[in-house]
């Protein structure tokens, strides 16, 4: 089998109101991503999606779908979609980074690959390793005190056990936000601050410090990217879990993690690492140091969230019982742009056993929510 083309749709979909995110990156109220479709002489087709934040990867969608199309594209025309690390090295060698454009299109190839088989993705990397049924958390923007506890007590009405709040934003607010909410969910719901690199590593100390009667389970990334000593500080030095995210993308960022003992659990996601066999790697490395792993989450759309969900399942180190992750992301916007959306009952996501990644493109829904000249009038996917 030989991979004939790969075209791109870049797509704008706003978020539902009530689902705007705040964080320390931010204000976030709509996503414009990539839809990628790999065609094949087999006559079977692939669909991935770049989840793309620009402060938060660097890409754009602009630039996702000219890579893709302009470099990536030409590299794997006859490309096998089964060799996947032949197909990620070849990327690798053309461009650093671009983790997300990376990943749709890899993971376009295991929807391929698994439609070929007959066979669910996890049934790919080694079979179902828990149910179907995938428990999440609920990560929280970063609201004023009064929307914070009001949203906390809808949640906890929705049935979530886990509440993730962000932080990092202004510390006296962050301080009073998460009370605010442990006021809301009662002394026995666990909660999660994440602060998406917004401090320094005193700073993190002292807002630990400063929350220690919140009994708050976990800090996610409390500082910035790229410093493991000071998360490893932050770590030896608070009561909560540490969880490395946001400076952890690649199997380097993982070893260096583990060096540094900085972190109990690490947020793995295949956008992010650039493609599900690179989470693989990451999440079979952290096992062997006796490191969990768990799923993170860039308010992916139906067609990134799928695969997302055949890692949980496939692979026994994403330990979502203990460490619930991010899997929400659908839920958030304002459409669902496949026919088969996945099963979202809060506070849990489902997938099927049906080949590939299980998915179907909307390819009519698609095409309304594409966004038209984007590359000053270049032709892209259905235009």
């Amino acid at each position: 089998m030989k991979i004939t083309r790969i075209t791109t749709y870049p797509v704008r979909v706003p978020l539902k109101p009530e689902f705007k995110m705040i964080s320390a990156l931010g204000q976030y109220e709509v996503s414009e991503y990539v839809i990628v479709r790999v065609e094949t002489d087999a006559d079977i087709d692939g669909v991935g999606e770049a989840s793309i934040t620009a402060c938060w990867s660097g890409e754009t969608v602009w630039g996702t779908a000219a890579i893709i199309e302009n470099m990536f594209a030409p590299a794997l025309i006859g490309h096998d979609p089964y060799d996947i690390e032949g197909l990620d090295k070849i990327m690798d060698q053309i461009a650093y980074g671009n983790w997300f454009a990376k990943c749709a299109i890899e993971n376009a190839c295991w929807d391929i690959q698994g439609k070929d088989q007959g066979k669910p993705v996890y049934e790919l990397i080694g079979g179902a390793a828990r149910s179907l049924k995938i428990p999440c958390r609920f990560s929280m923007g970063a609201y004023d005190p009064e929307r914070a506890f009001n949203r906390a007590k809808e949640l906890v009405a929705l049935g979530f056990t886990t509440i993730k709040v962000k932080v990092g934003t202004n510390l006296e607010k962050d301080i009073e936000r998460i009370k605010t909410v442990r006021e809301a969910i009662g002394p026995d719901l666990e909660m999660v601050m994440d602060a998406n690199c917004g401090f320094d590593g005193p700073t993190a100390i002292k807002m630990a410090e400063a929350v220690d009667d919140c009994n708050v389970a976990l800090f996610e990334q409390p500082t910035t990217r790229g410093d493991f000593k000071a998360l490893a500080d932050v770590r030896k030095a608070i009561k909560p879990e540490v969880m490395a995210d946001d400076i952890c993308f690649d199997l380097a960022d993982a070893r260096e993690c583990l060096r540094h003992e900085a972190c109990d659990v690490i947020s793995v996601y295949p956008g992010k690492n650039g493609g599900l066999r690179k989470s693989l790697e990451i999440v079979k490395l952290a096992e062997e140091h006796g490191v969990a792993c768990s799923i993170g989450s860039n308010l992916e759309w139906d067609i990134a969230s799928a695969p997302m969900c055949h890692l949980v399942v496939g692979a026994a180190n994403m330990n979502v019982e203990k460490y619930p992750g991010d899997i929400m992301g659908p839920a958030y916007h304002q459409v669902r742009l496949v026919e088969d959306p996945l099963v979202i009952d809060f506070p849990t996501i489902s997938i099927t056993d049906k080949p590939g990644m299980g998915v179907t493109p909307d390819w009519t829904l698609i095409e309304e929510y594409t966004m038209k000249n984007l590359l000053g009038g270049a032709t892209m996917g259905l235009y």
